[in-house]
């Protein structure tokens, strides 16, 4: 049984930890495009330092979300895009939901009006957490992208925080 999950804020020590968990999504071949993954340095300067945290269950972590920036234009500054991966032996558990709950508020709290996610068509599990937690579909970008020689669609979902 899985004691509750503790919310903290990402530290550069928990790397490993989320690192070995995005790998496990991206064994799932519908969770990212990329297939190698990043050193720190990399994926330290993808995401926004604002934002990111662990679900950490009896002092493991089991998932990590973050927001990387939309655009580098001044006025897109309140949109990020949301990432989020829950490790495999967790994943049904509700950790996901209160991980994208935090980073919900924490963001609003930052100042983000807009959150946007793009899914994998496939990943239904994932699409139905970000609807529990007030995202909407907005569409489909067919063929967005290609990994392995094969096309892949992602589905655009948009979460509009209600204090504007």
């Amino acid at each position: 049984m899985i004691h509750q999950a503790y919310i903290r804020l990402f530290q550069k020590e928990d790397y490993a930890a989320c690192a070995k968990i995005y790998k496990e999504g991206m064994d799932t071949g519908i969770a990212t495009f990329e297939t190698i993954v990043p050193d720190w340095e990399v994926w330290d300067a993808k995401f926004l330092f604002q934002c990111r945290f662990v679900a950490e269950v009896d002092n493991t972590v089991l998932g990590w979300c973050a927001l990387s920036p939309f655009s580098s234009r001044k006025v897109y500054s309140g949109v990020a895009e949301v990432t989020i991966y829950i490790a495999s032996e967790a994943q049904g558990m509700g950790i996901g939901k209160k991980l994208l709950e935090q980073l919900v508020t924490e963001s609003e709290g930052a100042g983000f009006w807009t959150l946007q996610a793009r899914i994998f068509p496939e990943n239904i599990a994932s699409i139905k957490l970000h609807e529990k937690c007030g995202f909407r579909v907005v569409g489909t970008r067919e063929k967005l992208g290609m990994r392995d020689g094969v096309w892949y669609d992602n589905v655009l979902l948009e979460r509009r925080s209600d204090l504007i």
